[in-house]
């Protein structure tokens, strides 16, 4: 969570930028200075607490124009330090802002203070100071051959084809047989875009290159391969693929 300092020498305008961080739940605390100077002294103690200390503050919510040092004087200052707390500006003026990102500020929010555009300086600090979220490991389905077991990587998998209580997984190097029903697969995989077409094939949404209607029947082309689509999938189909395309990237999960 996010721990704030905001700046400004005009007390009304702190006092409604506090109450609406602290309204914030992404904000673990939020303090005010009325100045400059007492803003610089707050943000040394947090540089010599480090980040995982008590003192620490994560971003500064700094007003521009002030009575002595201005909010890009702060900024400059503390952009000598070693890292340094990030700089959202908040400010009445809209001529700064050039200044203001050279300065490499996360943000610049005009006032008055709309708690909606707030609440996106706040999203942005938050995304630059939680770590990253480890990637998970690719989910993997075992399967036999020889009798060797291989792992196969449920992104790698194109479509599957329904063989009575099997499944063969169609990949871009093969096939291979399961002993797994399709009807456990399409649930165990609909996290992952895996979308049933007919009653003999599940799909991966990644991997449709062509959906074709031609007198009443429809069909897909996966990896190349082309497949019946049932009257009843059609339609979803259709609108789930129009859904994702609007997206970015129809064939994503």
């Amino acid at each position: 969570m996010v721990r704030a300092l905001a700046v400004d020498d005009e007390q009304p305008a702190l006092a409604e930028l506090l109450y609406l961080l602290r309204a914030d739940p992404r904000v673990r605390s939020a303090e005010g200075a009325p100045d400059a100077d007492t803003a610089l002294s707050r943000i040394g103690r947090a540089l010599a607490a480090g980040a995982a200390g008590e003192d620490a503050v994560d971003v500064v919510f700094l007003d521009i124009q002030m009575a002595g040092r201005t909010g890009l004087d702060v900024a400059r200052l503390i952009a000598h330090f070693d890292r340094p707390p990030l700089i959202v500006f908040v400010t009445a003026h809209e001529g700064f802002a050039l200044q203001a990102f050279d300065l490499k500020a996360v943000d610049y929010v005009l006032k008055p203070v709309r708690r909606e555009r707030l609440a996106e300086a706040v999203r942005r600090v938050r995304d630059l100071t939680e770590p990253a979220p480890a990637a998970a490991a690719p989910e993997q389905i075992a399967v036999e051959l020889g009798g060797v077991t291989r792992f196969v990587a449920v992104e790698d998998i194109a479509y599957v084809e329904a063989q009575g209580d099997y499944a063969r997984l169609h990949t871009g190097d093969g096939s291979h047989l399961v002993r797994i029903p399709l009807s456990t697969l399409e649930e165990r995989w609909a996290a992952h875009g895996f979308v049933r077409v007919h009653r003999s094939h599940l799909v991966a949404l990644r991997r449709v290159e062509e959906l074709r209607l031609d007198a009443g029947t429809t069909t897909v082309k996966v990896a190349g391969a082309d497949l019946a689509v049932s009257r009843r999938h059609a339609r979803p189909l259709r609108d789930l693929l129009t859904r994702h395309a609007a997206q970015g990237d129809p064939r994503r999960p």
